[in-house]
């Protein structure tokens, strides 16, 4: 399914593509359902808490930090949701078992986190024909450039910014002003942004008028109103057919 929903947009080939990593790239729900599993199933060993009880106890981490610290990029630790949870929990500066969480979480979740179909192909046609390739994605860097060495993308893009070095979250405009300076361009009238969510990567595609396409796959729900995409797509060989159009 590949959809236009904005008819005033034409398809002209890009001078730069943007994309979002988490649920752009690949599946994330899939791959943090099981690090979840695996981290909770580490916490039943260590301190006997259920899994009903892991979860509760990381939902109410989670929220607590996300409301303290706002749309940053820590607000997305996993470190500072395990920290949380344990000291809930009731215990104190348990930092070996947050640390060792931590790293049951993100071994899982790569473990489980292949890209989508089409995406490799795509990175490499875009190379082929020479148009810049960033990634803008929330979170902080380290993890951040942790899966797109994962996935063999170390030497893909011509820039990454996470939102981690831009001070905030998608769609603050530092995010995509940075990005547009680390790729030397000063007119974005046709910019590619992909992504998935529409209240951050097709509304802060807009602040730079690119044209936007909004991943959709599972329970991705269509941006509507102002943060409605002007492509819609369900998978990376659709878009490209289309590069292959292009000299």
């Amino acid at each position: 399914m590949f959809k236009k929903l904005n008819l005033k947009s034409n398809l002209l080939k890009p001078d730069a593509v943007l994309l979002d990593t988490d649920n752009t790239l690949y599946d994330y729900e899939p791959a943090h359902r099981r690090a979840i599993n695996a981290t909770s199933e580490k916490l039943k060993t260590l301190l006997t808490i259920s899994k009903k009880d892991f979860i509760n106890l990381y939902n109410l981490a989670r929220s607590q930090i996300k409301l303290e610290l706002g749309n940053v990029a820590s607000s997305h630790s996993r470190l500072l949701y395990f920290q949380r949870l344990l000291e809930i929990y009731g215990l104190k500066a348990d930092l070996l078992t947050a640390l060792d969480l931590e790293q049951t979480y993100w071994r899982t979740f790569l473990a489980n986190a292949p890209l989508f179909k089409g995406v490799e192909v795509f990175l490499k046609l875009l190379t082929k024909k020479e148009i810049p390739i960033a990634i803008i994605t929330d979170l902080t860097a380290h993890i951040q450039l942790r899966k797109l060495t994962y996935f063999n993308l170390e030497n893909t893009f011509d820039a990454v910014v996470t939102s981690e070095e831009a001070g905030a979250d998608k769609p603050d405009f530092r995010n995509f002003e940075l990005v547009l300076k680390k790729l030397s361009i000063t007119k974005s009238e046709n910019i590619w942004m992909i992504g998935d969510n529409p209240q951050t990567d097709i509304r802060g595609g807009k602040l730079i008028n690119a044209i936007t396409f909004q991943k959709i796959h599972n329970k991705v729900k269509v941006g509507k109103d102002k943060d409605m995409p002007d492509f819609i797509f369900d998978s990376f060989e659709e878009l490209n057919k289309i590069l292959k159009l292009y000299p």
